[in-house]
C-alpha cells in the first residue's frame, strides 16, 4: 500500500503553484503561498498525534473485551511467576487484525511499521484502564464455580440447570433461552485451559443437542485450544462474558 505523499513533493508543488500565482497577483498571492507551505508542514508534523488518536479510538471500542482477555490470559504459575505469554499473543493478534487495517486504510502504513510497539502499549493501557468485577467473586473450588456460572446465566435470563453428576458427557450446565440451547463446561483453573476441555465441550454439545457449546473459565486458553475451538465452533469464554452472551445460533447473529 502506498504511503502518504512525500513532504518534499508537497512543498515543491505548493511552491510552484504559489509562485505562478505570485507573478499574476503579486504580494497577496506570495503571502498566501507562504501560509499554505506552513500549513503543509504543520499537517505533516501532526500526523503522529492523529495516528495515535485514531488508534486509541479504534481500540477503545473493544475496551471491555480487551480487559477480559487481559485478565483471562495472565496467571501466576506454581513458582509465583506472572505468566503473560497468552496476553502478549492476544494483544498482537488484536493489533494486527483490528487496528492495523483501518490505520493503513487511512494512510498510516509507514507509522504502523515504525510504531508497532507503541500500538501494543496503547492496547495494554486501554485494557488496564477498565474496571472489571472483582475476580474473587468467583469461587475457588470446581463445584462452587459451576454454581457461580449457573447463577450468572440465570440472572441473564437463561433457564439454566446443572447436569447429573454422572453421565454428563462433559457438560456441567445446560441452559436455554429464546429456543436456543447452550451447553457449558466450567473450568476453574490456575493455568490456561487446554485442548481436552474443548474436545469434551464439542462432544457434550452434540450429546445434549446443543445449539451452542462453550468452555467457561477464569483462566485463559492455550493456542491449541483456541485453534480447535475455531474449528469446532466451541465458544471460549471468561465468566464475565456470561451476562452479555447472546442467545443466537451460529449464522443467525
Amino acid at each position: 500500500m502506498a504511503g502518504p505523499p512525500n513532504l518534499v513533493a508537497r512543498l515543491f508543488w505548493t511552491a510552484v503553484a504559489g509562485g505562478g500565482l505570485a507573478f499574476a497577483f503579486g504580494r497577496p498571492a506570495l503571502v498566501a503561498t507562504a501560509a499554505a507551505l506552513a500549513l503543509v508542514v504543520l499537517h505533516r508534523l501532526g500526523r503522529p498525534a492523529r495516528f495515535r488518536r485514531l488508534a486509541r479510538r479504534l481500540a477503545k471500542r473493544h475496551a471491555r473485551t480487551l480487559a477480559l482477555r487481559r485478565r483471562q490470559e495472565c496467571f501466576t504459575d506454581a513458582y509465583g511467576n506472572e505468566v503473560r505469554d497468552g496476553w502478549l499473543r492476544e494483544k498482537t493478534y488484536f493489533t494486527e487484525r483490528t487496528l492495523v487495517p483501518p490505520l493503513e486504510a487511512k494512510g498510516y502504513a509507514d507509522l504502523v511499521d515504525a510504531r508497532f510497539e507503541d500500538l501494543l502499549a496503547l492496547v495494554e493501557d486501554i485494557a488496564a484502564g477498565v474496571r472489571l468485577p472483582d475476580e474473587t467473586e468467583a469461587p475457588d473450588d470446581g463445584l462452587g464455580y459451576e454454581q457461580f456460572c449457573l447463577k450468572t446465566l440465570a440472572a441473564a435470563g437463561w433457564r439454566a440447570h446443572p447436569t447429573p453428576a454422572s453421565g454428563d458427557q462433559g457438560a456441567d450446565i445446560v441452559a436455554e433461552r429464546d429456543r436456543v440451547r447452550l451447553v457449558v463446561q466450567c473450568k476453574r483453573y490456575g493455568k490456561p485451559v487446554g485442548n481436552a476441555a474443548v474436545q469434551e465441550a464439542a462432544a457434550a454439545g452434540r450429546y445434549w443437542s446443543g445449539d451452542m457449546a462453550a468452555v467457561v473459565s477464569n483462566a485463559g486458553f492455550t493456542p491449541a485450544a483456541r485453534k480447535l475451538a475455531a474449528a469446532t465452533g466451541v465458544l471460549l469464554l471468561h465468566h464475565d462474558d456470561l451476562p452479555d452472551l447472546p442467545s443466537a445460533r451460529p449464522g443467525r447473529r
